[in-house]
């Protein structure tokens, strides 16, 4: 209606906004935005909200669902992921790229607070039809802790992923280690390459997993002591190398036997160790002095480099030395052929040789038979623990358990001779 009324009714007259915007508004609220109501939600609407409103916020619960209206991709950009600070910069990589490639895409565009049982059905099925088990169990696990982060700023009220009672959540599956026979073992040494063969020994011979092998250096070798210091690994951050502590933040003693000893010694006498430069734990460019100082390179004389003296990377070793070696013992099948184009050239390709994924056949399974081993001649288990750097003995038993021999009647032999003793 106009301020003034008319000169010649006195009346106030309708404006052409007449009808449009909201009618009723609720104000005065202490720590709550004021809110406006349509005509068609009434003054009740309006009362309701406001009765609600006050109860949550003199209780401090209230969250104002205008809030959780930022789109996910908008929060998961904007808040949840300016807000993380990751040590281990491999991390930060898997992190960043389970959520923008299997949240951001299917629900990015979704209100926060639009995102319930339907959509994330929706979700799971597209994720069940392009991801495997493990990496949706993961992603289902970022979300939950997105939407857990959305709560602590406010912005929803509850966790969607928390309260599924009907959606079939993702687990990761129980994956069961499986030691080689002696026999693939030895076929596999020995359709590898001469140079790298000495890979499978510090794999099999001392449990380390690729990373430490490339990693390890004269130094480590205690040749009087037969044992192994395993003090660093490589690891790839990105698309580059770096030394960093072995998993789990963890340096461990390995006792070896003189054949590996002797693999090793022969192995230097036809290829001396290279002096190899790498960032210690983060390849990126350091933003402070202190991050200078704990980045700063170290230099290395390692047992097993490329071709060219640097470091090797365990992409290239898997696909290059690693998987034609098991296709050539028979482990996995013979690669395939296939044309893929050449990038920025149009009409050229090139051909790769595609290998069958086995993650049950990868270099860890050299880690696994070593533990068999350990294992099967009644090692104890928290030593068998300790030379595989595991954080606790509990977690050496709960992938090694199937392993471990039978108990050949001892026990009950031991409780007979109790009971006859008590008698």
């Amino acid at each position: 209606m106009t301020k003034k009324p008319d000169p010649v009714t006195g009346k106030k007259r309708r404006t052409a906004r007449w009808g449009k915007g909201k009618r009723y508004r609720v104000a005065g609220i202490p720590g709550v935005k004021d809110r406006s109501f349509e005509r068609l939600e009434g003054p009740e609407g309006a009362k309701a909200w406001l009765a609600k409103a006050q109860h949550e916020a003199s209780a401090g619960e209230f969250v104002d669902p205008r809030r959780g209206q930022i789109l996910l991709l908008h929060y998961i950009e904007n808040e949840w992921w300016a807000r993380r600070d990751y040590d281990n910069p491999s991390t930060e990589n898997t992190v960043r790229a389970r959520v923008w490639t299997h949240i951001v895409p299917h629900l990015g565009h979704y209100p926060l607070n639009a995102i319930k049982t339907p959509q994330l059905g929706e979700w799971l099925r597209t994720l069940k039809a392009t991801a495997g088990p493990g990496t949706s169990s993961e992603a289902w696990g970022y979300l939950s802790a997105i939407f857990q982060a959305a709560i602590d700023d406010d912005r929803i009220t509850s966790n969607p992923c928390r309260k599924q009672t009907t959606l079939r959540v993702p687990a990761r599956p129980r994956a069961v280690a499986r030691a080689w026979p002696k026999e693939q073992v030895l076929a596999v040494r020995e359709a590898m390459d001469e140079r790298f063969r000495l890979c499978v020994d510090l794999g099999v011979g001392a449990g380390l997993r690729s990373g430490e092998v490339f990693g390890l250096s004269v130094d480590d070798i205690d040749f009087e002591g037969e044992r192994i210091l395993v003090r660093r690994q490589v690891k790839k951050v990105g698309a580059k190398l770096a030394f960093a502590l072995p998993k789990g933040e963890k340096t461990r003693t390995v006792p070896v036997p003189a054949y590996l000893l002797k693999q090793i010694e022969e192995s230097l006498q036809r290829r001396p160790a290279q002096r190899v430069e790498l960032p210690w734990k983060d390849p990126r460019p350091p933003a402070t002095e202190k991050e200078a100082r704990e980045r700063a390179p170290q230099a290395h004389e390692l047992i097993l480099t490329s071709a060219w003296g640097g470091a090797l990377r365990r992409d290239g070793f898997d696909t290059r030395i690693w998987k034609p070696a098991l296709a050539a013992a028979g482990v996995i099948p013979p690669p395939r052929a296939e044309k893929q184009p050449v990038k920025h050239r149009p009409g050229y390709f090139r051909t790769n040789l595609v290998y069958e994924e086995s993650r049950e056949n990868g270099f860890h399974a050299l880690r696994h038979t070593f533990a068999s081993v350990q294992l099967d001649a009644r090692e104890p288990i928290v030593a068998v623990s300790r030379w595989l750097g595991h954080a606790d003995p509990s977690i050496t038993l709960r992938i090694y358990a199937h392993m471990m021999p039978e108990a050949d009647g001892r026990g009950r032999s031991a409780m007979q001779n109790w009971f006859e003793d008590s008698l």
